[in-house]
């Protein structure tokens, strides 16, 4: 039997938390009701109470209740309940979360739940669940389901998708990971569809040297996520072959990572690889969405709901001083590698993307700014040759010996 934790604004959604607690009680299961809400009493009895979570938050509920700011009361109460969620799960008193919102309640809640590890259970029923969840999910393991209809009172359709969230909390929290490789040395990776071959070969190599590896999509996220996973000290080696972040950050494409993208393994002294995966694109969704002012550049069509825009000689240029400058933070062992015969799949001779000066303004910048100790290895080939990908995991290996 396991402790739910059941996490809501039980003044204006008090009802519809109560049915979910119903339901995973009668699956055998505890339900622990968090209430969040502020401007009105609870419409059912809460076992961990609002003074509660504004007290963790170091706020007066009674002067934010008065002054009826719903703005101040949302964040209040972000910022308490991840205070109450954390020390709840910490002590063992909570084995799972399920939250049910509108946009308050969302960003109250999700807060919450990004305070809990990955691997903990956290589902969050959401009006918002069907538009851009990242502000919500950010880096961790929350699933997001769409609430269909508002969260308004019990109805016919509500009944239903509420029910199927409880059953799957419930199913979450009942799941028995199967045991195997947590003896094992962690290595991330990071991989795009242009250097999946790549990664594919150098994980081969460097799971038959006994490492576990993990290997994150280049998409923002997926680098935001790695870079997390290296900052929490799990990790022993980093493969960041795709940096393609970097150019869509300096460009202005949709999967930037942010301006700390490359840091952790260097600040943490994690022995790495650096290669320039992709960096030959900037990421768009459809056609019609690519800003005016890039109407005139070269572009590729990877399918309807993904276009790609080739990086120029002086954008290659200004990201290869940036990589040098993040490669320069290292107190860790860290090799460059740079594949001569294109970045990615359609970089290559006779695709549509082969442009050597714009390379070559990526690689020399690179190499010129790089700090003197730091091992540049020049491969002939692609990035996704066999040969090369074996480079990179045997070099990361000598890294991590090191």
């Amino acid at each position: 039997m396991a402790t739910i934790a059941v996490l809501g604004t039980l003044d204006t959604k008090g009802e519809e938390h109560g049915y979910v607690a119903s339901l995973i009680r009668q699956r055998g299961h505890q339900a622990l009701l968090v209430d969040v809400g502020t401007l009105e009493a609870p419409r059912i009895q809460p076992d961990v109470p609002r003074t509660e979570i504004a007290t963790a938050a170091g706020a007066d509920l009674a002067g934010v209740v008065a002054r009826r700011d719903r703005g101040e009361a949302v964040g209040m109460m972000a910022k308490g309940a991840p205070l109450v969620l954390e020390r709840l799960q910490r002590e063992g008193r909570i084995q799972g979360v399920i939250s049910l919102g509108g946009g308050g309640g969302t960003a109250i809640c999700t807060a919450a739940m990004r305070a809990l590890p990955i691997g903990f259970p956290k589902l969050m029923v959401s009006t918002l669940a069907s538009g851009n969840t990242a502000p919500y999910v950010g880096v961790k393991d929350i699933v997001m389901m769409p609430s269909v209809v508002d969260v308004a009172g019990l109805n016919r359709l509500s009944r239903v998708l509420l029910a199927q969230a409880a059953g799957a909390i419930c199913g979450m929290v009942e799941t028995v990971v199967p045991a195997g490789g947590a003896d094992k040395p962690v290595v991330v990776a990071s991989q795009f569809g242009n250097t999946t071959a790549c990664i594919t070969r150098a994980r081969e190599v460097l799971e038959a040297a006994g490492l576990e590896v993990m290997v994150f999509a280049a998409t923002g996220n997926g680098g935001r996520t790695l870079e997390s996973l290296v900052e929490s000290g799990l990790v022993a080696g980093v493969l960041d072959v795709t940096t393609t972040e970097w150019a869509d950050e300096f460009v202005g494409g949709v999967l930037g990572a942010g301006p700390t993208r490359l840091e952790a393994a260097a600040r943490n002294g994690v022995p790495a690889i650096l290669a320039p995966g992709c960096l030959d694109m900037v990421n768009f969704g459809e056609r019609s969405g690519v800003p005016e002012k890039f109407r005139d550049r070269r572009f590729y069509q990877h399918n309807a709901q993904v276009t790609l825009m080739r990086t120029t000689p002086d954008e290659c240029a200004a990201i290869g001083r940036i990589l040098a400058e993040k490669a320069n933070l290292s107190k860790g062992p860290v090799t460059v590698l740079i594949p001569l015969g294109g970045i990615s799949v359609i970089s290559a001779p006779g695709q549509p993307f082969h442009w050597p000066e714009a390379d070559a303004a990526l690689f020399g910048e690179w190499k010129r700014h790089l700090r003197a100790d730091i091992p540049v290895i020049e491969y002939p080939g692609n990035i996704n040759d066999p040969a090369f990908a074996e480079l990179c995991a045997n070099e990361l290996l000598r890294n991590m010996r090191r």
